[in-house]
């Protein structure tokens, strides 16, 4: 049987600072723990030398985001960050919002929808325009620029001046709600512009 992991048990659990965005184990009163082979009193102690006051859910997983197990179920540091501060847990993604996936300050992260989160991601590397949603098109040697929004493709023009694809696709980007750092080409860090 799998335990539900409350937000009223990860705060019991887990601390937060949202200034530095580091989550850490508390320590664990004897009540937590059964008899077994070992007594409830010699497995707190062992488990609270182990972990208490030790990051929790800094492991790094294949994609870049740091994760931890409770009660044997994996939950994302953006996620307990977030249910531990606001109360809830996000309905759907956490969104990291400078594109740093270990960056979990609670100025950071947001609840997002997966469009919401789609629309704050970098560039891809093997753009060539420099622009998300903007690409040459040889059949008519002009930019082309479309937008992606609700699983639909939109062409918004052919241009001979890049600047005009561009232009074309922040415009579409600023009506459909995309995040300013949508398309970036690094991570947006306290220090650099976004």
């Amino acid at each position: 049987m799998t335990t539900e992991v409350t937000i009223d048990m990860l705060r019991k659990l887990v601390s937060y600072d949202p200034a530095t965005g580091i989550l850490t184990w508390k320590h664990r009163p004897v009540e937590m723990f059964r008899d077994g082979k070992q007594s409830a009193q010699h497995n707190t102690a062992i488990w609270n030398g182990k972990h208490a006051g030790k990051p929790a859910f800094n492991t790094p997983k294949n994609n870049g985001y740091l994760a931890g197990k409770i009660f044997r179920q994996t939950k994302l540091a953006q996620r307990a960050a977030l249910a531990i501060e606001t109360g809830e847990w996000p309905d759907d993604d956490a969104d990291h919002i400078n594109g740093i996936r270990t960056d979990n300050r609670f100025a950071n992260l947001r609840s997002a929808t997966r469009t919401e989160n789609m629309q704050n991601t970098k560039i891809r590397s093997d753009n060539t325009s420099g622009t998300v949603g903007v690409s040459w098109y040889v059949a008519t040697s002009k930019w082309a620029a479309y937008i992606k929004t609700d699983g639909r493709k939109k062409h918004l023009g052919y241009f001979l001046d890049l600047a005009d694809a561009v232009a074309a696709r922040k415009g579409a980007e600023a009506e459909h709600g995309f995040h300013p750092n949508h398309g970036r080409t690094h991570a947006v860090t306290q220090d650099s512009p976004k």
